[in-house]
């Protein structure tokens, strides 16, 4: 591994612990020995992306890299025309909204909404990257590709990770069962999977020119709000959004990769 992706290992490990890890963490966490982590420490805090604290030894993410994907998110057009979309789903299904972008082999977080504001609240610090066998994110975009390229994604991707809830599919045959309703209903949907007690349902953003997914879009809650009843109330404003996203990609640069 290069010292620039262990650089980048680096800020995507630490995106997922702001109170920071210690050297040690890190090196255990990615594997690389400790005389070179070191150089590119002291390279990312000389830099300004990583804090250090003297007084635990703990490295931890500084504002500058949260402020570049801000900068980059709004000049893409998420802030302008994708967010006052998810934000009316939001208040429609008084759930979490979240919106996942095709890049590549991966489908990564880009923005959210929170409609729930009392009560149980499901908004979980996932890392950017989306788990594609436990989501409805997941297997929404899965649903759309071919048994071929699903198999492909999946070797990147191991079934039955560690750390995901008992409805997390343990098997290909699972997963292909989920995959084969989703596409029946229209919508992929997940019960204490991704995380334990909680429930979501996902639709995949598609590109009519060239009929290919650049993104899928979620809503999320507590088991006990999201029943299958009330998901298929959601569905139609779920569904409507979707293609509202999909028409609104023409103007955002955050789409124009796929």
């Amino acid at each position: 591994m290069s010292s620039r992706s262990r650089a980048i290992a680096v800020l995507e490990l630490l995106s997922a612990h702001p109170w920071g890890l210690s050297l040690s963490e890190i090196a255990t966490n990615l594997a690389i020995p400790l005389a070179p982590l070191s150089r590119i420490l002291a390279s990312l805090v000389e830099s300004g992306y990583l804090f250090h604290s003297t007084a635990n030894g703990r490295f931890r993410l500084s504002p500058k890299l949260p402020a570049l994907g801000l900068a980059i998110l709004g000049s893409s057009g998420v802030t302008d025309l994708v967010q006052p979309l998810l934000d009316d789903l939001a208040r429609k299904t008084g759930e979490l909204v979240r919106l996942a972008i095709v890049s590549g082999d991966r489908l990564t977080w880009v923005a959210k909404s929170q409609g729930a504001r009392s009560g149980l609240l499901y908004d979980p610090e996932a890392g950017a990257e989306v788990y594609l066998p436990a989501s409805a994110n997941g297997q929404a975009w899965l649903c759309c590709l071919s048994e071929s390229e699903i198999r492909r994604l999946l070797n990147k991707h191991e079934i039955d990770r560690p750390g995901f809830g008992s409805g997390a599919p343990k098997t290909f045959e699972d997963l292909r069962k989920a995959i084969d309703i989703a596409r029946q209903r229209g919508f992929a949907s997940v019960h204490d999977s991704y995380a334990v007690g909680t429930s979501a349902m996902a639709v995949p953003i598609i590109r009519r020119a060239t009929n290919t997914p650049i993104g899928t879009l979620s809503v999320a809650g507590p088991t006990t709000r999201m029943t299958d009843g009330r998901m298929a109330e959601i569905y139609p404003w779920l569904r409507a959004c979707g293609k509202e996203l999909e028409a609104a990609s023409m103007s955002s640069a955050i789409f124009a990769a796929q």
